[in-house]
Order: structure tokens, then C-alpha cells, then sequence
């Protein structure tokens, strides 16, 4: 492949775009990769379009080897499938909705697992046909409240969605490990640094689930991670462990007068000073009133749920928990129409009487006892024993992780770092086989109903991923199996720096190498320069001022090392250094 800049369709851009958050949103902008169409939707220019079809290449080639079979799905599709799983409710604002000419139901694909199924089912009857794995690699789409960060997080993407059926739950881990070693492969050939985290399943349902994060400042994500052990985490899947039960006698509850403190900073020093209590915030017992709604219904059910007061309430954590229903802030309205609930000095103690469910951090064990509201404007109560005074109705994973907390596994501190979710698998099991009623008939006669995995790759995600990681303060820096090019040659355009330029672009093209050459007249070495380096191909040599010399100038992009070699054994060394 040869890319003469005189004619290709680019254009670089020496300032950041106004509504870049990120450096790959920037950077990919800025280098002419991407150019934004509408909110979260973007247009692949031909250096972009290299680079998503190497990552693609490279996807592929993992599952393929993997044993998965590719196949292609449509885009558009009918409610029906969605209806049967109940995913056309619970999927809610994400999906996008619209009717044909006669008025059915159609939506933009977020994702295919019925469709899988339905094809599996019309095509396989027999014990004998399994296991199988298919994939597809297709634009999906997502209705983003808020798209943002470029192509990280778009309203359509490309995604590599794969799935497993199996007869039983072994060979459903068998499948899943299968893809669990495909995914590391991929990514490290894709020279993404990761971390695989446990993670929670959400509207796809299942039970065991794997995320695939990068580390990054700018990911929406965080993990969990333990350098003593390696657990590691999405902060939605961290579990906390629950201190031991409290026995013994305890002091009966007592309301106490705290006027003024609409703070727990302000209600810690004041019943500290005022009543010598000698408590902390993590004494405290903060409750949060929320509505949950269901996706596809109008009404919504009065939840409570109670965190120590040093620590608030993490609603990534919270929606995690409460999927697929949707938790939702409770209003001045709301609280007028529930005149039992006391908005600033709301205590546990009558939520059962007022028939709202209850459910605490896993802190608050049977026998510990907190200060908290006492249900009366001004007046709060101590010595509030959980088992004694009120009874949760469960627990719930709600509170924020903190750098320094125990680690579920083996106790020692955790550390806590942004990440980009760039893979998921899950196993399924048979939420979505039940639901086409996927069997095969047995040896022995009788039906045996599939078991499933399901398995994403975030494709241009990828792509934006390695861009946020893979960058200098100049440029890109694309790991050389997803860049655009192997090679960039600079011809900085005096005498006849540009025609040798292009006879080993032709040398180096016929090696198999792909070449990118800057043949462009009347443009500036500055320029060219620059934009070699925010391009970011890996390996750029310079036909300059050396060429009277008999040389050329070999630079390495990633290290930043420069050597001049002889131009006369130019085509061999770069095919070298090209391919080290």
C-alpha cells in the first residue's frame, strides 16, 4: 500500500476542536482521523478508516482462531425479538425506537443476543450440532443521554459481539475461558494496557461477568484493584465485607435536640460538644430517599437506603445494584406526599410502619448502633441499634469505594484508578435460551435447553483507547499492527529530495511494507514534520538536507531515537527496523 499525501483526502488541524474533553478526542480531530457528523456520531476519513479496519483485522483474527464463525446481522430490527425478552422495556431511553409505514415497531440494534438465539434455534436441533460460537462485527447504536469524549462514547459504534451455546454449564466455562484467552491476545496485540475486573452483569442478566478496563484519566469507570492478592474490580462489583455481629446489652434509643445541623460535619460536633457523645461521621447512619422505576412503567416504589454518614452515596454503584430498575432523586413533591418521611432527619425506625422498603450498606450489622435522624424536624436520635430499633430488609452495594478500604479477599488495602471498559464477557446462562425456548434434543431422547455466553469488544472504543494511551505531547504514537502506515516518509521538498522520496516509497511498498509518503509541493519542512508527528506512525524517515551526503535520516516515533543511515541501503534498514 502507498499513501502519497499530494492527493490524499487529509486535513490536519493545528488547534483542538472546541468540544474535545480528551486527548484521543483531540488528537484524532486535530491528525484528520475522525470528524464529528452530530453528538456522538462520527465520520471515518481514510487514515481513520485504516486504523479501524487493522484493529477490526486484528479482532477477527483472535476469534477466528478462537474457532468463532462470523456472521452478519441487520441493523434494523423488529420489536418482537426484544418484546420476548423483555429487553424493549428494560433497556429503556438507550434504545433507539422507530415505526415503518405501516406503523410497527422497529429499533437500532444496542446489541444481538436474541437475534443469535432465534438464528441457533432455526438452525440446530441436536445434541450433536453443539457446542457452536458465532460473531459479528457491526455498528451497533445506543441512544446516549450524554455523549461525550469523541468516539469513546458514542450513540453508534463498532462492536465485536460474539456468543456460546452450549448443552451444559461446564462447557458454557469452558467457552467462556475460550474467549477470556482470545481477549488478552487481542488487546495485547492491540498494545492496550489492561486490567480484567469482576464486573456486574446489568440488563444483559447472567451470573459471572469479566470487564476488560484500561487504565486512563479520562475513563468513566472505576476499579477496584489489590496488590497483594490481584483482585481487581469495577467499583459497581466490589463487594464490602461486613464487620461481625455486635452483641451484648446495648443503652435504649434516646432523642436528642440538634438544632442547626444540616450537615453530619455539623451534627458530629454538635452532639460531640453538646452531649459528649464522642462519634465520628462513620457513626452516623445517612439516608437517602429515592424513587425506583421500572422500565415500561409509570409508577415508581419509595426506596431508602442507608450509608454511614462519612461516605455518600455512589450512583454508578447504586444503578448497578438496582438494575434494571432505574433509581431517581426524590423531590420536594415526593416529600410532600409522604409527610412521614422528614426531609433532613429521616431515622430507619418508622420506615417499616410507613411500609418503604429499607436497605443498608453491609456495615450496618445486626447489634451496631448509630446516630441518625429521629423521623422530627430538629431532632435526631443515638444509640440506634440495627436488630433492636429497626430491621433492614436487605443490603445493598450503594456506598463509594475509598483508596484504603479492605480488600474483599484478603483485607489488605485496595487502591482505586479510572478505567475505559474496553471488552465484557458473560455468562449468560439461559435468560435468553428460555426465552426462545433454545433446546436440543439429547442421547437419550429428551430436550435439553441451551446454555449461553456473551462476549463484547468495543472496536472503535479500542481504537479510541489506544489513542488515549498511545500519545506524546507532538502526537499519536499508534503501535505499529493498527497504525495507518509503517512507514512516513518526509521529502522536505527541495531539488530532488521529493522524487527519491517517492523511488523508496516504491522499494518499500514492494516489500509488503505499507508506506505513506509526504510528497506534498510548497509546503514547509516544519509543517511536514509536524504532521508526521501528530500522525504518529511509528517509523518516519527524512529525505533531507542529507541526501548531498548520500543519507537519510531514520526516526523511531515511539523511542525518539535518530540515526542517518546510507541512502543506498535506505530500503533494507527500513524494512528492518520495520518489522523488529
Amino acid at each position: 500500500m502507498l499513501l502519497r499525501m499530494s492527493s490524499l483526502f487529509l486535513r490536519t488541524l493545528r488547534d483542538d476542536p472546541a468540544d474535545a474533553e480528551v486527548p484521543s478526542h483531540k488528537l484524532l480531530v486535530r491528525a484528520g482521523y475522525v470528524r464529528r457528523v452530530a453528538p456522538g456520531i462520527y465520520s471515518w476519513l481514510p487514515l481513520g478508516k485504516l486504523v479501524l479496519e487493522n484493529v477490526t483485522r486484528i479482532v477477527r483474527e483472535e476469534m477466528n482462531r478462537m474457532g468463532g464463525q462470523e456472521v452478519l446481522f441487520p441493523a434494523l430490527l423488529p420489536r418482537d425479538y426484544y418484546e420476548a425478552s423483555g429487553r424493549w422495556t428494560e433497556y429503556g431511553d438507550l434504545l433507539f425506537r422507530l415505526k415503518d409505514r405501516k406503523g410497527a415497531d422497529y429499533l437500532l440494534g444496542p446489541t444481538h443476543e436474541e437475534l443469535f438465539t432465534d438464528m441457533v434455534k432455526g438452525e440446530y436441533s441436536s445434541y450433536k450440532d453443539f457446542p457452536v460460537t458465532l460473531y459479528q462485527i457491526q455498528t451497533k447504536y445506543r441512544d446516549e443521554a450524554r455523549p461525550r469524549a469523541g468516539i469513546l462514547r458514542g450513540r453508534e459504534f463498532v462492536m465485536k459481539d460474539s456468543y456460546s451455546f452450549d448443552l451444559d454449564d461446564d462447557g458454557l466455562k469452558r467457552s467462556y475461558e475460550q474467549h477470556r484467552e482470545a481477549y488478552i491476545k487481542t488487546f495485547e496485540r492491540l498494545g492496550i494496557d489492561y486490567r480484567i475486573c469482576f464486573a456486574m452483569s446489568g440488563a444483559m442478566g447472567g451470573s459471572a461477568s469479566e470487564e476488560f478496563l484500561a487504565p486512563a484519566p479520562s475513563g468513566e469507570d472505576t476499579f477496584v484493584s489489590c496488590h497483594s492478592c490481584g483482585y481487581a474490580a469495577n467499583a459497581e462489583a466490589v463487594t464490602t465485607p461486613a464487620p461481625p455481629e455486635v452483641t451484648g446489652e446495648r443503652p435504649p434509643l434516646r432523642v436528642l435536640d440538634t438544632p442547626g445541623t444540616p450537615t453530619i460535619e455539623t451534627l458530629v460536633d454538635f452532639v460531640n460538644e453538646r452531649f459528649g457523645l464522642g462519634v465520628t461521621a462513620a457513626h452516623t447512619l445517612k439516608n437517602v430517599v429515592l424513587k425506583v422505576r421500572t422500565p415500561g412503567s409509570d409508577k415508581a416504589e419509595t426506596l431508602v437506603v442507608g450509608v454511614p454518614g462519612d461516605r455518600e452515596v455512589d450512583f454508578k454503584r447504586l444503578e448497578g445494584a438496582l438494575a434494571p430498575g432505574v433509581p431517581e432523586i426524590f423531590e420536594a413533591a415526593d416529600f410532600a406526599k409522604h409527610p412521614g418521611l422528614v426531609r433532613g432527619y429521616i431515622g430507619p425506625q418508622v420506615l417499616k410502619d410507613l411500609g418503604i422498603t429499607y436497605l443498608v450498606d453491609p456495615r450496618v450489622v445486626t447489634g451496631s448502633s448509630w446516630v441518625t435522624g429521629a423521623n422530627e424536624p430538629g431532632k435526631h436520635a443515638a444509640d440506634v441499634v440495627a436488630g433492636r430499633d429497626f430491621v433492614p430488609d436487605g443490603t445493598i452495594e450503594a456506598a463509594e469505594i475509598r483508596a484504603g478500604d479492605e480488600c474483599p479477599r484478603c483485607g489488605s488495602p485496595v487502591s482505586i484508578d479510572r478505567g475505559i471498559e474496553i471488552g465484557h464477557i458473560f455468562q449468560l446462562g439461559r435468560k435468553y435460551a428460555d426465552a426462545a425456548q433454545l433446546d436440543a434434543l439429547g442421547p437419550d431422547g429428551k430436550q435439553i435447553r441451551i446454555t449461553m455466553g456473551s462476549y463484547g469488544i468495543g472496536v472503535s472504543r479500542a481504537l479510541a483507547v489506544i489513542a488515549e494511551q498511545k500519545h506524546d505531547e507532538l502526537g499519536l504514537v499508534w503501535p505499529r499492527e493498527v497504525a495507518p502506515a509503517d512507514v512516513h516518509i518526509v521529502a522536505t521538498g527541495k531539488d530532488n529530495q521529493i522524487e527519491v522520496a517517492l523511488d523508496l516509497a516504491g522499494e518499500l511498498e514492494a516489500t509488503g511494507l505499507r508506506v505513506l509518503v509526504d510528497d506534498r509541493k510548497g509546503v514547509s519542512p516544519g509543517v511536514k514534520f509536524k504532521d508526521a508527528e501528530l500522525l504518529g506512525v511509528p517509523t518516519i524517515v527524512v529525505i533531507g538536507r542529507g541526501l548531498a551526503q548520500g543519507v537519510a535520516e531514520l526516526r523511531d516515533r515511539v523511542t525518539g531515537v535518530k540515526e542517518e543511515i546510507p541512502l543506498a541501503e535506505a530500503a533494507a534498514l527500513v524494512a528492518a527496523a520495520c518489522r523488529t
